[in-house]
């Protein structure tokens, strides 16, 4: 494997007879091996290091310490695929109770150093790939490929129109951009989608369309290299321009080149349709973070109950973030988080005029007036977005007549 890889780090528990060839065998072939002991030093490893691309497991020698290290694997927001070793006696057993997710591999007993090998690189390579409908097709250079890095996946979501989901989505991302970070905004919402249009950039390409053209000789291209730039640095790309022939957009391919486009950014926001559709359940499965914005008035309340419901059908309650929107409404946004039983992640105020003005315009709010209240509101979202520490100036502005208002705005 050539050294232009970054040396991709590989997490290791097995037995200690085995560590040693495993290890010796990765690091010639490019990877950095990181041995662990048990479940706990594999999760401190893990808390340490954000850069690790694959873990081998034994499930066999301490099959309860095997399941434990798998389940941190999974933990939260982290999704890093393990290879699962076991005696092929057993695979049938374990494969059956053993809740593996689609980027997991089993490997039987007994094996070679080197297959442990091909086995990580043909892990590290499909990370890479997004099925097109007739096999695996490479995103991105082999060569120039960081494995391990994945950029967080942010789903902006509420079954209830009219909240502020592409407010959100928008200023968020714009927010991030002014930061540092590099952000593609997708906006998936194929019906109503107006992104592109709120930002004044008429005429880009869609997904659909360079989908479309594939089949007749067109290039393959990865997210990021369909997306195009706003103004203010911001990556922007719309999956269509029209509800109408939005066949080509098969859910499972989108929700994989999403997944690619995380390697070329720190956050990939996408914007999505109010409904359950086979579309927007594919990206809430691959999400980190599910931005819920709620307005405090009955409709959207009651959607976002019901969103609170399926998600722990779904089991992604954990991934919700409520967002209060138009936050200064009046209406006590203690009420509304007992209502919604859900706590607030952060709170929007309303500028209604000054959001009009800069779709008007083709910029967002972050752009056009960095100084407003609404403004400082979603920096405050990104900072915490980016696991910032919340500046104690802020904190002490939240108690008002000697009493706090929110911890979290």
């Amino acid at each position: 494997m050539p050294t232009s890889l970054g040396r991709p780090a590989v997490v290791i528990l097995l037995p200690a007879t085995e560590v040693g060839p495993v290890s010796d065998e990765l690091r010639a072939g490019g990877f950095d091996p990181l041995p662990v002991a048990d479940a706990r030093e594999m999760a401190a490893l893990l808390d340490a290091k954000r850069d690790v691309a694959v873990a081998v497991i034994d499930l066999e020698g301490s099959p309860s310490n095997g399941h434990s290290a798998w389940s941190v694997l999974h933990r939260g927001r982290r999704r890093v695929p393990a290879l699962l070793v076991v005696n092929a006696s057993a695979l049938d057993r374990i494969s059956g109770d053993e809740e593996t997710r689609e980027d997991d591999e089993y490997l039987t007993r007994p094996y070679s150093a080197e297959s442990i090998r091909w086995r990580v690189e043909a892990m590290c390579i499909r990370s890479i790939a997004v099925d097109d409908g007739s096999g695996p097709v490479l995103q991105t250079s082999i060569e120039t490929a960081d494995w391990s890095r994945r950029g967080q996946l942010l789903a902006v979501f509420n079954p209830k129109g009219g909240v502020g989901k592409t407010t959100l989505a928008m200023n968020l991302s714009a927010s991030l951009t002014a930061k540092g970070r590099g952000v593609l905004l997708v906006d998936a919402d194929t019906v109503t989608g107006h992104v592109s249009t709120s930002l004044g950039m008429e005429g880009v390409a869609t997904v659909v369309d360079a989908w479309r053209d594939e089949p007749d000789g067109g290039p393959v291209l990865t997210f990021d290299e369909l997306a195009s730039v706003h103004s203010s640095g911001l990556k922007v790309l719309a999956l269509s321009s029209s509800p109408i022939h939005t066949e080509v957009l098969e859910p499972q391919r989108v929700a994989g080149a999403v997944t690619v486009a995380r390697r070329h950014v720190d956050y990939v926001i996408v914007d999505l349709h109010p409904s359950y559709s086979p579309l927007n359940r594919a990206l809430f499965d691959r999400s980190d973070r599910i931005l819920v914005p709620v307005t405090p008035d009955l409709p959207a309340i009651r959607a976002v109950i019901q969103l609170r419901d399926v998600a722990e059908e779904l089991g992604m309650r954990d991934r919700l973030s409520l967002i209060v929107n138009r936050a200064n409404s009046g209406v006590s946004v203690a009420d509304l988080e007992k209502a919604i039983g859900m706590p607030s992640y952060a709170q929007i105020r309303s500028d209604g005029l000054l959001l009009v003005k800069a779709a008007n315009e083709g910029r967002t709010a972050v752009e056009m007036a960095p100084r407003e209240k609404i403004v400082q509101d979603f920096n405050t979202l990104a900072d915490r977005i980016m696991g910032l520490p919340e500046p104690e100036a802020a904190k002490s502005q939240l108690r008002l007549f000697g009493r706090t208002v929110s911890a979290r705005a």
